[in-house]
């Protein structure tokens, strides 16, 4: 698992902080208001939730508990890689099944990266100012091993239903 510099650390942090104590509500709150950016860069990851609500549109599917509830893992696990900065390598394994997980359900790995450019979208929505090109790129760092490793496991269980 690759290495982050020690002002990638720094800026992540710096900025994870500045969203404040609760950044995991502060979080789903703001991607609550930008899922229309996610299924605006792929509408195929609408027909990916299966709910007891229908998803026919954006709205019918952010308004639904069960997409609140998913992207609150989200921010559950971007929140677990910066907690972890200093030891990525200690979240391998659940990173692994993650992508596992994800693979089993259809999602593909390009998902990730759209995944990743919402999450940078919320970042700027929210730091406003403070969201600079170090600090962007910083994110991008991050969030590009934590895709690494869920991509590892997403691989390896498509090999495993191939055998």
């Amino acid at each position: 698992m690759e290495m982050l510099s020690g002002k990638d650390k720094e800026l992540i942090r710096g900025s994870w902080e500045s969203l404040g104590k609760n950044k995991v509500p502060h979080g789903v709150i703001i991607v609550f208001f930008v899922c229309d950016r996610l299924f605006e860069l792929d509408p195929a990851l609408l027909s990916l939730f299966h709910y007891s609500t229908k998803c026919d549109s954006t709205q019918d599917c952010v308004s639904s508990p069960e997409f609140l509830e998913h992207v609150t893992k989200v921010m559950f696990v971007i929140d677990a890689a910066v907690s972890h900065l200093d030891d990525l390598q200690s979240l391998e394994e659940f990173l692994l099944n993650l992508g596992r997980k994800h693979q089993a359900v259809g999602v593909n790995t390009q998902s990730f990266t759209v995944v990743g450019e919402s999450l940078l979208y919320m970042l700027q929505r929210s730091l406003g100012q403070e969201y600079t090109a170090p600090v962007r790129q910083a994110w991008l760092n991050m969030y590009s091993i934590v895709v690494a490793a869920m991509s590892r496991g997403w691989t390896k269980n498509g090999e495993d239903k191939a055998d």
